[in-house]
Formats: structure tokens, C-alpha cells, sequence
């Protein structure tokens, strides 16, 4: 009993240290020797405690909410938006028309994929939010193409500055999507060589400084990559709330975790990538605990009011038929510890919006996702063209322009709040413009030939 107790006053020694750096100087700037030195102790003692600064972390938020005001409401239970919150009113302003010359959205970045649409008929979809997406977070592994953006660097985070204004001056929102492609799946099943000869148009790739890492050494089917230890977890959570401190600090509008499409939070998810036998692996809330501690990291270097969207699906890029829940059941007990660590909205990456989820319901990917958290939800999958997904620009298809009734209509229902425009935005930039005025006559085709020309 002495022995429990002494260790005990030892933790509740290093949370009360703890929380007074990081209400000085913040989660991101805060360092473990300033914890150390603030306790006495020795860092081998701290560390006995703790294994990391991003355990210390989480012990703060799980544990220890009255050491620091910030954290003093838990962040772990994260209410729905109230009224005037700052999720709620994001959703609000990309739901209302820009009050602005028809121009067209300002292009943010060299992947300006647009949150974009509006309906000629009743209520209105996003129009005014952007977001570049996937922008690599500060993990010598988390990126392997030289043509994504990253999110760290003074010079990188100066450029970032400047979109932010731009994207506000015009009236618009905009989150970051922060990426790490853990075993990147264009070299599922191939080398890096024979990814290079088949990758899409314009991808280039190399190896990481850090090497591809990955929950278990493994890519379907085969061992790949080198499994994550503990410590690597710690850092890659560590650069994630880094990523999401320097978003706020610079003026975004909350972040983007990306966890689709078998990508690094997608591995720990899937059963199939993920064969762990620690705490991170084995069931759903096992598989998904490495991004729920990545959404408390992000909570704690932001506090309670910074909107997180986490962007999950279940098909995999060359893995199309994979699953993550095959049913509501399951899909509502593999999201509830996302839920709880405090993601404010879901983005449900589909390929095709109007296809049903589950057998015996009309409901999507969003719909669902809606219904079983009571989260707000983005759609999206081949919104505003006709006979095409995502393949098709992955082998240089073009799509033809569709009509956005259905979508109109079922985000009209209620059953997503929002919906995201990919394809459709690339060939016209001024999409959501035209299709809120009623002058879709004006719409372009996508042709994939586009994705090599951005500007």
C-alpha cells in the first residue's frame, strides 16, 4: 500500500507540473524536460510514469481536468455544437450563399479540391468552404510524394498564412487535411519501382527519410514496412496535435484528420492490416484507439471550440469491396470511441454518394454515420458527374456533367449536413457559383487530363 501511494503522489506530482507548462506555453511548445525540471524529478522517473509526452497527454485529458481551466469541462464528452459554437456556425456559413461577385472560389493550394455546391432548390449545400487536401503533418515518415504539400516548416507554414487570408478575404472557410500515409497503399502488392510505372498521372514517389511504418509490418496479404512501436505511435500523435496547434495559430477554421482509404489510421482500423496484440490491435476499440488518442491530442492542443473532422470510409484504394462494419451496429460500435475522444463531424468518403450502405435502408455512408453518433456529416462520391468514381480519373477517364437534384434532395432530408465536391470542382472552379444561380448549362466535363494543370 505505501508502495501504490508513493507512486501515486509521484503521478499526481508530474500531472500538476505538467499542466502548469502546458497552460504557460501550450501543448505543442511544451518539453518534457521543462515537466521534468518542474517536478525535480528525474526524466528515467517521469518516463517510468509515462512513456511519452503524448501519454502525458492523454492522462491530463482522461484524468486530470481540474489541473488546467482549459480541460476543466472533459474533453472526452464533447457535446453536440450548441448554438454559436464554432462548428455550428462553420456549418452555417458554407451553407449560406457567398455575398460576393460570381468569380469563382479562390484556388487555395495546388490541391484545391473545394468543399463546394449549392442547391437550386431549396437548402442551399456548402459553397464557401475549401480545403486543401492532404497536406503531410511534421513525421519523417508521413509522406512520400514530393508534389502534396506538408504542414510543417516555418516556409511551408508562411505559405499556408497567406492562403488563409486569401480564402478569407474572399468569404470562404478552410480547414487542412493533415495526412500520413503509414504503408502507402500505391505500393500495396508492387515495389516502389513498379508503383512509379502505375501510379495516376503526375504522382510521383520516393522513400520517406523515416521508411514506410505501418501498425504490424504488413500491407494485405504480405509483410511490408516496419511495424510501429509504441514510441513511434507517440511521435506520429505528437506531429498530428502540432499540425492541428499551427492550424489555429494561423487561422484555419478547425482541421481534417484524414483516416480513409487505407492510408496510416485506416491500417490501425482494418483488421487486415492491423494484427497488433497490444492495446492497439484486436477489437474495434483497440484498432480504433490509435486515432482516438491522435483527436484528444488535437482537443488538447486547441481547446474545446476548434472543430474536428476526422474523414474515414470503408473502401480502401485497390481494396474497394473492404469493410470496416457490416452493419449499423457494428459501424456504431467501431465509431463511438471517435466519438467520445471528441470528433465534431464525420466526412464519409463513398464512391458513389447515392449508393445505399447497409441492405434494407436508403441511407449512405453519411446518413449512417448521422444516425448512429448524432454527429453532423459531409457526403461525397462522385457529386455532379455522371457514370463515373473515383477509378475512373485513377486510369484518366473524364466524367460527364450530372444533375445534383438527388443530392439536393436527401441533403434537403436531413440526412447529411453538408456535402464535398471533388472532380466537378477541378473542371470548373466556379462550380458552386453556378450551380446556386441556376446556370449548370455552363458546367465543363472533368477531363483527368486537369490534374496535371492546376495552378
Amino acid at each position: 500500500m505505501v508502495k501504490q501511494a508513493r507512486a501515486w503522489q509521484t503521478r499526481e506530482r508530474v500531472l500538476d507540473a505538467a499542466a502548469a507548462e502546458f497552460a504557460a506555453h501550450g501543448f505543442a511548445a511544451t518539453k518534457v524536460e521543462a515537466v521534468v525540471a518542474r517536478t525535480g524529478m528525474t526524466k528515467g522517473a517521469l518516463h517510468a510514469h509515462f512513456g511519452s509526452k503524448h501519454q502525458l497527454a492523454v492522462a491530463l485529458v482522461d484524468e486530470s481536468s481540474r489541473h488546467w481551466e482549459l480541460i476543466r469541462e472533459p474533453l472526452r464528452e464533447v457535446p453536440s455544437p450548441s448554438p454559436g459554437s464554432a462548428l455550428t456556425e462553420l456549418i452555417r456559413s458554407l451553407a449560406r450563399p457567398a455575398h460576393r461577385p460570381s468569380t469563382g472560389p479562390t484556388r487555395a493550394s495546388s490541391h484545391p479540391r473545394g468543399r463546394a455546391a449549392a442547391s437550386p432548390t431549396g437548402r442551399p449545400l456548402c459553397n464557401r468552404g475549401t480545403g486543401p487536401e492532404g497536406t503531410f503533418v511534421g513525421h519523417p515518415s508521413a509522406g512520400n510524394r514530393p508534389s502534396v504539400p506538408r504542414f510543417h516548416g516555418v516556409d511551408a507554414l508562411a505559405g499556408w498564412a497567406g492562403v488563409v487570408g486569401a480564402v478569407h478575404a474572399a468569404g470562404g472557410r478552410i480547414v487542412p487535411q493533415l495526412w500520413h500515409v503509414g504503408q502507402d497503399p500505391l505500393l500495396w502488392a508492387r515495389s516502389l519501382e513498379e508503383a512509379r510505372r502505375t501510379a495516376p498521372k503526375g504522382v510521383e514517389l520516393f522513400e520517406p527519410p523515416g521508411g514506410l511504418i505501418n501498425p504490424a509490418g504488413l500491407e494485405p496479404g504480405r509483410p511490408a514496412g516496419r511495424a510501429m512501436s509504441e514510441s513511434d505511435i507517440a511521435e506520429v500523435v505528437e506531429a498530428f496535435a502540432c499540425g492541428a496547434a499551427d492550424a489555429q495559430r494561423l487561422g484555419f477554421d478547425g482541421i481534417e484528420l484524414h483516416a480513409a482509404h487505407g492510408y496510416l489510421f485506416d491500417q490501425f482500423f482494418w483488421d487486415v492490416t492491423n494484427r497488433r496484440t497490444d492495446g492497439y490491435g484486436g477489437d474495434p476499440a483497440g484498432r480504433t484507439r490509435f486515432a482516438a488518442e491522435v483527436v484528444r491530442a488535437c482537443r488538447l492542443a486547441t481547446g474545446p471550440d476548434f472543430p474536428v473532422i476526422l474523414r474515414l470510409s470503408q473502401w480502401k484504394v485497390a481494396h474497394y469491396q473492404a469493410r470496416l462494419a457490416d452493419d449499423p451496429r457494428a459501424l456504431e460500435t467501431f465509431l463511438a470511441p471517435l466519438v467520445d475522444a471528441g470528433v465534431d463531424l464525420f466526412h464519409c468518403s463513398t464512391r458513389r454518394f447515392w449508393q445505399p450502405e447497409f441492405e434494407g435502408s436508403p441511407l449512405n455512408l453519411a446518413g449512417w454515420v448521422k444516425e448512429v453518433t448524432g454527429r453532423p456529416t459531409i457526403t461525397v462520391g462522385s457529386v455532379g458527374l455522371r457514370d463515373s468514381d473515383y477509378l475512373g480519373y485513377v486510369e484518366g477517364k473524364g466524367a460527364e456533367v450530372d444533375d445534383v437534384g438527388l443530392v439536393a434532395e436527401r441533403l434537403a432530408r436531413g440526412e447529411f449536413d453538408l456535402v464535398a465536391v471533388g472532380r466537378a470542382l477541378v473542371a470548373n472552379p466556379d462550380w458552386a457559383e453556378l450551380v446556386r444561380t441556376g446556370r449548370t448549362d455552363r458546367l465543363r466535363p472533368f477531363d483527368a487530363a486537369e490534374l496535371a494543370e492546376l495552378d
